[in-house]
């Protein structure tokens, strides 16, 4: 009897292409996340974290104040010289700085997470023109978190908040007050002895352990002299804060959740700590089959030097051993060379400087220029997508007055989707 079977034409060659993998993910959407909660649930701490591990950027208010005094912008040095002079930024500018950043090219290619939106403050724009905000972003979050705590746990949890006068560094009420450590550590040596077998030179490990919680708590002390509580931290400011949220936010939080996609949503309980919340949101994106950010290495620092006069062949040897992610794991040559992929996009052929090479989906980029290397930092998907690398093509019209050059121009460009220069 003949077999049925369908007998493959090459059954050893690979399935996958490289190429269309690589563009499909230059096409693909990156990972947005928005986190909903009352205030002093941990929204912003959580945030950097999963910002960290998912390499998604942190959208928040302060974050891009400090990278506009940072810059030197015009904007920056007026908000610089408002904060010298005691005055607050106004809500208007914060809100703009922020679609900006949503909008940037950065958000484009490494996704984003925020927090602060909608806030309670309602001098610009009301709760339901924020929640239209992020409806009509240009990308969609796609993971909504709500972190939930119960009122009165909520505001025991920021009352008990300290913060240093010197450092800015937040302590929890089991971080400083000593009552609380002292029978943390008591608690702690009970089932210790419980569980602790009889062996040689117990006695030496407790006086050890002995000696260590006496300077922490040296160390403690001298913490606790620099601590104060902010006002918005009172017991009496918190529960007012609260109030204010469930009576102008909630409800409208309540029904972007409902309408969200339920295997997108996650929902964490405020009570337990930033590291174990952080577990929770990883797992539920690996389930999800979600990925991240590709990052860009760059394969050359400060103190390293490269002779440009290398030939191309001794160029990417060397560069192919540089910062490898694993074992045995060499960079490969991208389709482009050594041409910088920024530089032919924009219509020029020039070749990319040793320096400032970078890394990118194990292929090795050379930049030609350090501006061109901080726009395919900041997005190099533009750059990559096909049909690049294709070499640009130039035509100079000329002809007398009047004889229709500019419409020629015009018509061409449109075809061809290129760019007019008139000289």
């Amino acid at each position: 009897m003949t077999s049925q079977e369908k007998i493959e034409e090459y059954p050893f060659v690979d399935i996958f292409n490289e190429d269309e993998a690589e563009k499909h993910f230059m096409l693909s959407k990156p990972v947005c996340f928005v986190v909903f909660g009352k205030p002093g649930t941990g929204k912003t701490t959580l945030a950097r974290h999963i910002a960290q591990e998912w390499k998604c950027i942190s959208v928040e208010a302060l974050t891009i104040l400090e990278e506009q005094i940072a810059s030197e912008t015009e904007v920056g040095v007026m908000i610089q010289s408002m904060l010298v002079s005691g005055q607050s930024i106004p809500d208007e500018l914060v809100t703009k700085l922020m679609l900006e950043k949503l909008n940037s090219p950065q958000v484009s290619h490494f996704g984003y997470i925020i927090t602060e939106i909608p806030s309670l403050s309602q001098e610009t724009m009301t709760t339901s023109q924020q929640i239209d905000i992020i409806k009509n972003l240009g990308l969609k979050p796609d993971i909504i978190i709500n972190i939930k705590c119960p009122d009165y746990d909520l505001c025991q949890k920021v009352s008990g908040q300290r913060q240093h006068s010197i450092t800015g560094y937040i302590y929890s009420r089991d971080q400083w007050d000593p009552e609380i450590i002292t029978n943390r550590r008591k608690k702690k040596k009970e089932t210790q002895k419980e569980v602790r077998i009889e062996e040689e030179g117990e006695e030496e490990e407790e006086q050890e352990e002995e000696e260590i919680f006496i300077a922490e708590m040296q160390m403690m002390a001298e913490i606790l002299q620099h601590l104060v509580q902010r006002p918005e931290d009172f017991l009496e400011n918190i529960e007012h804060t609260v109030k204010l949220y469930k009576e102008m936010i909630l409800q409208a939080l309540e029904e972007v959740m409902a309408e969200h996609n339920p295997r997108y949503f996650i929902e964490l309980d405020g009570n337990k700590p930033p590291e174990e919340l952080l577990m929770t949101v990883i797992d539920r994106l690996k389930f999800l089959n979600l990925r991240k950010a590709a990052v860009i290495t760059k394969l050359q620092s400060a103190e390293e030097e490269m002779n440009d006069a290398l030939d191309n062949d001794e160029l990417f040897r060397t560069l192919a051993s540089y910062k490898l992610i694993a074992p045995r794991y060499r960079w490969q040559r991208s389709r482009w060379g050594r041409t910088c992929p920024v530089s032919l996009k924009e219509g020029n052929i020039y070749p990319g400087v040793a320096d400032f090479s970078v890394s990118f989906l194990g292929k090795i980029y050379c930049l030609s220029s350090e501006e061109t290397l901080k726009s395919f930092l900041l997005n190099p998907r533009p750059y990559l997508l096909p049909p690049m690398p294709a070499p640009p093509f130039k035509l100079f019209i000329f002809g007398p007055p009047s004889s229709g050059k500019t419409t020629l121009c015009s018509l061409l460009a449109e075809h061809y989707k290129g760019k007019v220069t008139v000289i």
